[in-house]
């Protein structure tokens, strides 16, 4: 019996954990969507899908362009 608890809590856990992933991507796109407008808005940019970022998950603006 707690052999199928344990199994249930494996399996229920991957969709958390893809939706951690998923904020943390979502939080950084739209930190990067900020940053640019704040320290370099002149600087033509080309935001990369969110889908970038949940692969990624780290910032995808240029390093010229970080406060």
């Amino acid at each position: 019996m707690i052999f199928y608890l344990l199994l249930g809590l494996a399996f229920a856990s991957e969709p958390c954990d893809e939706l951690k992933r998923d904020m943390k991507a979502l939080e950084i796109f739209l930190q990067d969507e900020e940053d640019h407008k704040t320290f370099c808005p002149k600087l033509v940019w080309n935001q990369p899908s969110i889908d970038v970022y949940k692969k990624e998950l780290k910032s995808q603006l240029p390093d010229s362009c970080k406060g």
